[in-house]
């Protein structure tokens, strides 16, 4: 499995998660059992992460998002910023620009081009102002 397919992952995991108060490993079980899925490695572990960090990255996407309150951000939108926020400041292997782009291919995807748009504004400014590489 590509990373591009374990971010993909990570994003449905992650989206249901918003709609759910089911546990990660419960969503999970049930997404392995319900849709014969083989959760990949590095996407559990962005999932977790994910999680585990959302108030931290809620609270970045806030600082940076100048147009939209997180509560009216579309719910694809807040779960791709989630996790690309978490990867750039957890998964010091991976460049963010890999990251960065990532979450745009997957917003081009899943939402509109606006969304792939302001995704891309929020993460180049996020990290430009940290100066991680």
């Amino acid at each position: 499995m590509t990373r591009h397919e374990a971010r993909e992952q990570a994003f449905s995991i992650i989206f249901e998660k918003i709609f759910s108060d089911d546990s990660i490993d419960e969503i999970i079980f049930n997404a392995v059992e319900g849709r014969d899925l083989e959760i990949d490695e590095f996407a559990r572990e962005l999932c977790d992460k994910t999680i585990a960090n959302q108030e931290e990255a809620d609270k970045i996407i806030s600082e940076y998002s100048h147009k939209w309150k997180i509560n009216r951000l579309p719910k694809t939108t807040l779960s791709i910023l989630r996790m690309a926020i978490t990867e750039i400041n957890c998964f010091d292997d991976i460049p963010v620009s890999v990251t960065a782009n990532e979450a745009v291919e997957l917003a081009k995807t899943y939402a509109v081009e606006e969304d792939a748009s302001y995704i891309n504004g929020i993460l180049g400014a996020y990290i430009k102002n940290t100066g991680k590489k």
